[in-house]
């Protein structure tokens, strides 16, 4: 697998249903100059993926009030994600949730990303990309395992305040936490502090 934290986003321009269930053709270039929470997820119409799209399109503003946008990802055609969408919750459906859906129906962008499993689908991955289209952060589910939105909107605060403020954030660092100088006395004095 593919390690692309610190590497460019591959890029891509692919078909997608978007917010207002338009199908438009969607360009990750698009994006540059704003951070980008991007998920690959398995196929419409199964198990925990509408956990999951679900409790993105529910956490939604507060990636937005980072200026972070959410774009999910399957193999399946936008066509199956505007069923999908347009399909109610209690019926099996997501619902009108309020990011775009891209469709990867060729399989190049879970490819790209290296979450591609030879059978097809793709794995639950997860990618952080800044402002300038670099990967600054990656997960990788196996299928049955769901992923925590709140850990996601964690690492993006923890993203931007690394930019902002230029220390480091310690494991379990939430906003307002202490952080550490990047420097053995940083470490030294946070320990102290929290220990």
């Amino acid at each position: 697998m593919s390690v692309l934290v610190t590497k460019e986003a591959p890029l891509f321009t692919a078909q997608a249903v978007m917010p207002d269930n338009s199908i438009k053709e969607l360009s990750l270039k698009s994006y540059k100059g704003r951070y980008v929470l991007m998920f690959f997820y398995p196929l419409d119409f199964t198990f925990v993926c509408p956990s999951e799209i679900i409790a993105f399109d529910r956490a939604l503003d507060e990636f937005q009030k980072r200026d972070c946008e959410v774009l999910g990802i399957s193999v399946d055609s936008q066509y199956s994600h505007y069923a999908w969408k347009n399909t109610p919750v209690n019926s099996g459906g997501i619902g009108n949730i309020q990011f775009p859906l891209i469709a990867d129906l060729d399989k190049s962008i879970a490819e790209a990303y290296d979450v591609l499993l030879p059978d097809g689908i793709s794995l639950r991955g997860i990618f952080l990309i800044d402002r300038e289209g670099i990967v600054r952060h990656q997960l990788v589910n196996d299928l049955p395992l769901g992923r925590s939105v709140e850990e996601a909107l964690r690492v993006v605060d923890a993203l931007q305040f690394t930019e902002k403020y230029g220390e480091v954030c310690p494991a379990n660092w939430k906003p307002g936490e202490e952080a550490m100088k990047p420097t053995a006395e940083g470490v030294a004095e946070y320990l102290t502090k929290t220990n």
